[in-house]
């Protein structure tokens, strides 16, 4: 039990806007924070008690993190595993540096799915122009060729079609010396997304699936309640908390979903961490994603998941910053009723950089939808 008259410190590995809006909520629950930004420029920075700005290998900010925290998570995938490892030893970490380890790797995630019998794209691993040439005759048809660590948001992704003349040679220089996956095509009917939180005692709950739109490769919308079969949305739960209970996982995950033209629903990521498509709790579920992470990773029971009105999130990227230091008029946002603006605090906008987000809430997901569509150039 956690005596609340004594500030207890949640420690967060990296300082983006993850982090920044997780310190929001920590702090309106009494908890302190320290953030250990790795030396990237940090939107977090102003929401922590303690920030850390060295380098993630430095031994000097690792004494000094695990002195200030009493719990640890991290903000985003691409942690060093072996830095959670060590951490964990000494300070209690959620989630675990093993389940980081696979979700941080394309491969490894991909095996995960496959040898828990969780619905995944038909994919080979691929070293060499050879591999790729073998796994292009074996997955037959389109195929998108990925880096196996390091990708997001579309980075590190090429998709190739059939009927692509190009030699494999030319396919695969972009990708030499890097080990990748190639991943059979799907022929797309909708994206979701399922966020998922477990406690440190088993207990699962989800958040209503959420519709996805992308542009760009990049998240533009997410529409809550997702406008699909209600048989669709209660089986990605279904696979959702599976994979949860498979990959021991405690704390708030995001799964992702395709769901294809033959009515198949196919794990494609998932994100041991708060998700950009999970950014709507802030403003329209009883307990925000965020919130849960906290009282996951501090021992406290988890909150209702339950969804207050529909909702549609829209992304604001740095292409709509009339330069890199002058913002848009926020007006159009603000004058709706149930138009919520949320900014990371980022001091630069650039093309395709998450520079925030709004929540739109209305009676129907219609209603919303019709508000966040109204606001865009």
């Amino acid at each position: 039990m956690i005596d609340f008259q004594h500030e207890k410190c949640i420690g967060v590995l990296g300082g983006g806007q993850l982090g920044r809006m997780l310190a929001i909520e920590a702090r309106r629950m009494g908890f302190r924070v320290v953030q250990w930004t790795g030396g990237e420029e940090s939107g977090a920075e102003r929401m922590a008690d303690q920030v850390i700005t060295k380098p993630f290998d430095d031994q000097g900010a690792l004494e000094e993190f695990v002195e200030a925290a009493d719990f640890a998570t991290v903000e985003f995938e691409n942690i060093p595993f072996q830095l959670v490892e060590h951490i964990q030893e000494r300070v209690p970490t959620f989630p675990k540096a093993a389940s980081v380890k696979i979700c941080q790797d394309r491969q490894l995630e991909k095996e995960f799915l496959r040898d828990h019998d969780i619905p995944t794209a038909d994919f080979r691993i691929v070293e060499s122009a050879e591999e790729l040439a073998t796994a292009r005759s074996e997955i037959q048809g389109d195929v998108i060729i990925k880096t196996a660590q390091f990708g997001y948001d579309g980075k590190g992704q090429m998709a190739v079609p059939a009927d692509d003349a190009r030699f494999t040679e030319e396919l695969w220089k972009p990708f030499e010396g890097v080990r990748c996956i190639v991943e059979k095509k799907i022929q797309l009917v909708a994206e979701l997304s399922v966020m998922v939180v477990r406690g440190q005692d088993g207990e699962i709950v989800t958040f209503d699936p959420a519709e996805n739109e992308h542009k760009d490769h990049i998240l533009h919308l997410s529409i809550v309640p997702a406008r699909l079969p209600i048989n669709f949305l209660i089986e990605a739960r279904q696979i959702a908390e599976t994979l949860v209970r498979s990959l021991d996982y405690v704390g708030v995950i995001g799964v992702e979903f395709f769901l294809d033209n033959e009515g198949n629903l196919l794990v494609n990521e998932m994100a041991p961490r708060p998700h950009n498509s999970g950014h709507h709790t802030l403003d329209a579920c009883e307990t925000s994603q965020f919130e849960q992470q906290a009282r996951v990773v501090a021992g406290l029971p988890i909150g209702s998941t339950t969804l207050i009105k529909p909702v549609v999130m829209l992304n604001l990227l740095g292409d709509l910053w009339k330069s890199p230091k002058e913002a848009p008029d926020w007006n159009p946002i603000l004058s709706l009723d149930g138009g919520k603006l949320h900014l990371y605090g980022k001091g630069e906008a650039k093309a395709k950089r998450k520079m925030g987000h709004a929540t739109f809430l209305g009676e129907t997901v219609e209603v919303a939808l019709e508000k966040a569509l109204s606001i865009l150039p």
